[in-house]
C-alpha cells in the first residue's frame, strides 16, 4: 500500500476507532459482554475510570483524523498504550481464571487497535 493510501486509510481507522472508543467500550462493559471487557468481580469505579479514559481518548483520536501527521504523538500513545495494556491484561487473564474471557475480548481487541495503526502510519513517520 501506497503511502497516500496508508493516509487516507489512517484517517479512516482513527475515525473508527475513535467511535469504538466513545461507543463500543462502554457498550461492551455493561450490556453485550461484560465478562470479557470488565474485570470480576464488577467494579464500578474502575469501570467508569477506563471509560472516561477510553471516551476522552475516542473524542481525541477523532479529532486527529482531521490531520493524522500533527497528531503523531497522540497516535503513538495510543499504539503504545494498547500494548502496555493489552499485556498486562494478558497476564493478568493467564494467571486468574476468573479473567480469561478477557482473553477473547479486549486484550485481542487492544492489540489490533495498535497493530492497525502502526501498520498505518507512514513508514517515514514510524519511531
Amino acid at each position: 500500500m501506497d503511502q497516500a493510501n496508508k493516509l487516507k486509510f489512517l484517517k479512516l481507522a482513527l475515525m473508527v476507532i475513535g467511535v469504538i472508543f466513545i461507543l463500543g467500550i462502554p457498550a461492551m462493559m455493561m450490556w453485550i459482554w461484560p465478562s470479557g471487557w470488565s474485570w470480576l468481580p464488577r467494579q464500578p469505579e474502575y469501570e467508569q475510570m477506563m471509560m472516561g479514559l477510553y471516551i476522552t481518548l475516542g473524542v481525541f483520536l477523532i479529532r486527529a483524523a482531521k490531520d493524522p501527521l500533527a497528531n503523531l504523538s497522540l497516535i503513538w500513545f495510543t499504539i503504545w498504550s494498547s500494548i502496555v495494556h493489552g499485556g498486562i491484561m494478558l497476564i493478568q487473564a493467564l494467571v486468574d481464571d476468573a479473567e480469561r474471557a478477557n482473553l477473547l475480548g479486549d486484550v485481542p481487541a487492544l492489540f489490533l487497535v495498535a497493530l492497525v495503526l502502526w501498520y498505518l502510519v507512514p513508514k517515514k513517520h514510524q519511531n
